[in-house]
């Protein structure tokens, strides 16, 4: 018998029809759970704390955890040795690419102004640059970074894609990150969707910055650290450029910190996987992932 838990009972009932030899149990991973002994499988829940959380170390016939996002180092630590562990890859494509778009259009169209005069009535009509037209710099192309260009092709815009290392995908000219300096200053909007790695933290510094037009708009739908915090406050002080934010470094951003009170800012609070399709997408992964355990077929996404 392989036996899975999923964080909730509703997310147990909607896992579908069950393979023969698994049981499926609720477990949150807040506390120990009712047969620590029997689990073999893990679904950690979306957004999850883990030095909070029940340890799985714990689990003495552990022999997989699923989690729900892409990013893992940072989970790495708390995983047993010899259990697989795989990430949530292709989990948070659609709704992270969603909110990229919206979020560039917020701050091209001046959504962000249009809420915040509602409160004083101010029939304020502005002259805003259009997504139409605009060039449009995406770093990183990896399945986020696709389907953000795949929202970005029927508004009209000129796409230009940088990855860690160039190659053609498709029809389309994959940059190399070196190449930067290059595209840079014909880049009107950046959108990033960049792992957080040796090479990518503090990415975005004030020498990034100073070479894009004035005006420009930075999006980060990736990680906060990609950025460095403080050339992005020193730039947006001096409205050199615009941002739209769903991740900062720290997060939770505390309630005094700069980046609350600069011009030119929007940010949402690290909400690009956190909507109604994560639960059906993971539910989906899981499902695969429990079928292939039980069969002993490869699992997918496997990182440890």
């Amino acid at each position: 018998m392989l036996t899975a838990s999923l964080p909730t009972s509703e997310m147990c009932a909607m896992f579908g029809a069950v393979p023969d030899g698994v049981e499926l149990v609720p477990w949150s991973m807040a506390s120990a759970p009712a047969h620590a002994e029997q689990i073999n499988a893990v679904l950690v829940p979306n957004r999850f704390d883990f030095p909070a959380g029940f340890p799985l170390k714990e689990l003495p016939n552990l022999q997989f955890v699923q989690l729900t996002s892409a990013g893992y180092d940072y989970v790495l630590p708390y995983m047993p040795e010899g259990v697989v562990v795989s990430n949530g890859r292709g989990i948070h494509d659609d709704e992270t690419a969603e909110l990229a778009i919206g979020l560039l259009l917020a701050s091209l169209r001046g959504i962000d102004v249009a809420v915040k005069n509602m409160k004083t009535r101010q029939w304020n009509t502005m002259f805003q640059p259009s997504l139409a037209d605009r060039s449009v710099l995406l770093v990183g192309y990896g399945a986020i970074g696709k389907a953000i260009a795949a929202r970005l092709e029927p508004f009209g815009v000129k796409i230009t894609a940088v990855a860690r290392s160039g190659r053609v995908d498709g029809e389309r000219t994959v940059h190399p990150i070196s190449a930067l300096p290059e595209l840079l200053p014909r880049a009107e909007a950046v959108i990033l969707s960049v792992p957080l790695t040796d090479e990518t933290r503090n990415l975005v510094d004030a020498e990034f910055i100073d070479l894009l037009p004035r005006g420009a708009r930075i999006v980060n739908v990736s990680r906060g650290a990609v950025v460095d915090t403080d050339a992005l406050v020193a730039a947006l002080t001096g409205r050199r450029v615009f941002a739209a934010l769903d991740v900062t470094e720290p997060e939770p951003l505390p309630e005094r910190h700069p980046l609350w009170a600069t011009p030119n800012t929007i940010i949402t609070p690290h909400v690009g996987g956190h909507t109604t399709a994560t639960q059906s997408r993971t539910l989906a992964l899981f499902r695969r992932q429990v079928v292939a355990l039980a069969e002993g077929r490869p699992l997918e996404n496997v990182v440890m």
